[in-house]
């Protein structure tokens, strides 16, 4: 199942949703966390309807990061197909008045990130059709050359430590979150005062 899901506008200026989207669920949705959303403060500073119902992986996608995100001050995640991986991440059930606001936050409407509606598997096997956003330019190899990971496509210091603490607190599998703790960053705090909005204890910057 691959879908983009996408919504519309009003004459009014008002979105206007696609209710036969599969990850719409009545007046809910649910949507699929895998990066700085994993963080239930994160995610309820624009989406404060958004209800944990647990987590889930993408198969045979895996985590990468790209781009360039000004107000963390580095490259922020996506997932890219990949044979055989997976991506953990948190799944949220969200009411419909929230969409707009969380495809807003992703910059779906500046071209940023895509919406699309992927099958998620929870640990006890189930499928659930869920959002997920994934960057418009994604990459289309890997970000580690001759085993340095290339500065274009470090994630900052500060957003990693949201993904970290947003995957504990998600409980995401330990293995993952090791994995998580593994990644290089480029040691930037992205801007004060999302970090703050937060309540980031950001007392180092070492790998």
């Amino acid at each position: 199942v691959l879908s983009v899901a996408r919504i519309g506008a009003s004459d009014a200026g008002r979105a206007v949703i696609d209710m036969t989207l599969p990850e719409v669920i009545g007046n809910k949705f649910l949507y699929f966390a895998y990066g700085s959303n994993l963080l239930a403060k994160r995610i309820h500073i624009k989406n404060p309807t958004a209800v944990r119902k647990g987590i889930g992986k993408l198969k045979n996608h895996r985590l990468d990061f790209f781009y360039y995100a000004t107000r963390w001050g580095g490259a922020p995640s996506t997932v890219v197909p990949a044979q055989g991986e997976n991506v953990w991440g948190a799944i949220w059930e969200i009411d419909l008045e929230n969409l707009d606001s969380l495809d807003k936050q992703e910059g779906v409407h500046r071209g940023v990130y895509q919406p699309l509606s992927l099958p998620i598997e929870t640990p006890h096997g189930d499928s659930l059709i869920c959002r997920v956003y994934q960057l418009v330019n994604n990459p289309d190899d890997y970000p580690v050359k001759n085993g340095v990971m290339l500065d274009e496509r470090k994630p900052s210091y500060s957003y990693i430590q949201v993904l970290i603490n947003g995957a504990i607190e998600s409980g995401l599998p330990e293995y993952y979150v090791e994995f998580l703790k593994s990644v290089e960053h480029n040691g930037n705090l992205g801007k004060p005062e999302l970090i703050s909005s937060l309540n980031l204890n950001l007392t180092t910057k070492e790998n």
